[in-house]
């Protein structure tokens, strides 16, 4: 979204990194992908957006990364052969972010947990947590739907609509891929999608630190 790519434009600026903004959903997550991977052959892509959160202990403000990725709205049926549901025939079950990628986002994860004094303040005002993304071309803003997709996947720490798109893009092309999503809303703990109406205009100014972080380590 332009406010997304307004944020993420300010914290790059060098002519080694390049930021784009693709759009909302599945087809324009890949042609975005696809149009950066023609224009600029890219060592690497990463998603950078907000998600709703899920599973113990990730909050608003958070930020999960990829470790894999997933449909949340696709079903081939048995009459594709072996597939499960989330897996497009002729693909992985789960796309698998880069390993030296998340390697290097665990290592994030362990610095800020390490940051925690003994009585447990927070030094940091969120946690990193890697884990399973789901997408799907659907803005989650009811109760119903969030249990839905995570009775599916209920392993599922962000749930957004570009990340398994961009990750089945860049598997197709050999592009080494992983997703940072800030985590704007719980879907199975709002209404009507309060929350990420709050985050924007409370918290969103200092969402993407972490992705630029992520980047000056590599």
């Amino acid at each position: 979204m332009d406010k997304e790519l307004r944020q993420l434009q300010q914290l790059f600026n060098s002519g080694n990194v390049r930021v784009a903004k693709c759009g909302i959903g599945k087809v324009n997550a890949a042609l975005g992908a696809q149009r950066m991977i023609n224009e600029f052959r890219p060592d690497v892509i990463i998603s950078s957006g907000c998600a709703g959160g899920h599973g113990e202990g990730v909050q608003v403000q958070d930020v999960v990364v990829s470790a894999e990725l997933s449909y949340h709205d696709v079903y081939c049926g048995f009459a594709a052969g072996s597939t499960v549901y989330g897996q497009v025939q002729g693909m992985p079950a789960r796309f698998q972010a880069d390993p030296y990628l998340l390697s290097k986002a665990q290592q994030m994860r362990n610095e800020i947990l390490e940051m925690r004094n003994a009585d447990g303040e927070a030094h940091s005002s969120f946690l990193i947590h890697t884990g399973l993304i789901v997408t799907g071309d659907w803005f989650v803003d009811t109760k119903e739907k969030a249990r839905e997709i995570v009775g599916h996947f209920p392993e599922a720490k962000a749930i957004d609509m570009e990340s398994a798109a961009i990750a089945h893009t860049c598997l197709l092309n050999k592009v080494r891929f992983i997703s940072f999503r800030v985590i704007s809303d719980l879907p199975l703990e709002d209404t009507d999608a309060s929350q990420y109406h709050n985050f924007w205009d409370t918290v969103a100014d200092r969402s993407f630190q972490v992705t630029k972080t992520f980047v000056e380590s590599l």
